[in-house]
Parts: C-alpha cells; sequence; structure tokens
C-alpha cells in the first residue's frame, strides 16, 4: 500500500507524453488510411490480403498511443533530465554533414565524418581519431554491402580505388 504522502501530491500532467501519444495516435491513422488504399487486387488470390499486416501494424501503433496517453494520466513516467543542446547539436551537425557529403565525397567519408560528430555527441573527445575510425568501418561496411550484397552506395574517391 502507498502512504498517503506518496497519493496526495498530485504530479501535474506530462504533457510531453501526451504529445507522444497524440503523434502516435496520428501514425496510426496514417497507416490505416494508406492500408485502406491498397488495391484489392494484389495478392487475390488469398482471404488475407496486402493491407492485413498495414492494419495490425496500427493497431499496435495506436495500442502503444493508448498505453502512452494512460502512463501519462498515471504520473507514471520518471522524471526527464535536462535537456542539452550540445550533444544534439554534434549529432544533428553529423547527419548534416553526412547529407552534404555523400554526393561527392562518398557513403565512406560521409558516414565516417557523421561517426565522428556523433561520436563527439556521446562524449567521444578527439575528433582527429574518431574521424577516421568511422571511415575506415563506413568503408568495410561500403565493402560488404556492395560487394558481397551487390547493393549500390553512393561512390567517392575511396570507393573507386577498389
Amino acid at each position: 500500500m502507498t502512504s498517503p504522502t506518496e497519493r496526495d501530491v498530485r504530479t501535474p500532467p506530462d504533457r510531453a507524453a501526451y504529445a507522444v501519444a497524440a503523434l502516435l495516435a496520428v501514425l496510426s491513422g496514417v497507416i490505416a488510411w494508406d492500408a485502406a488504399h491498397i488495391s484489392s487486387t494484389v495478392a487475390s488470390y488469398s482471404r488475407v490480403g496486402a493491407a492485413a499486416f498495414p492494419y495490425a501494424i496500427a493497431g499496435l501503433v495506436m495500442a502503444c498511443a493508448i498505453g502512452t496517453a494512460l502512463a501519462a494520466w498515471r504520473g507514471d513516467f520518471p522524471d526527464r533530465e535536462p535537456m542539452e543542446f550540445g550533444p544534439v547539436a554534434w549529432i544533428m551537425g553529423g547527419l548534416v554533414a553526412q547529407i552534404v557529403l555523400v554526393g561527392f565525397a562518398g557513403f565512406s567519408i560521409a558516414t565516417g565524418v557523421l561517426f565522428g560528430l556523433t561520436a563527439r555527441g556521446f562524449g567521444g573527445k578527439p575528433l582527429w581519431l574518431t574521424i577516421p575510425i568511422g571511415i575506415v568501418l563506413s568503408f568495410l561496411l561500403y565493402v560488404l554491402f556492395s560487394k558481397g550484397l551487390q547493393l549500390s552506395l553512393p561512390q567517392g574517391p575511396l570507393e573507386r580505388l577498389i
């Protein structure tokens, strides 16, 4: 049983959790709407059509929305730590750098820069070390994906060497 002081103190509603629940509900609606517009001629040989799986996903996402809203209403979410914008800025900078670089520098260099800047955002200090490590790992992934799986990834100067 909870103590009287625990139940008497009413926590304010968690507006962020309600916002997440609303976004999940909207996402569920979009998925269900899209599933309703799947052509009935697709896989018409079966009772379970192509829309069955998207409807199931929409239902699960709606269940998550309802669960999130109920948890917010009950005040079950723990207190969040204050937002630190520095790490977020490093990670967002890495994403922007990858988008800018991938066209002319190729997959390995662009993804290596993303790796280094994301590592910096998570506390890795020396960019002069993390970016080259990221480039090497990304190059290995490029070789695996392009040669092993026959996927087409953006090429840059490093990728053209092989």
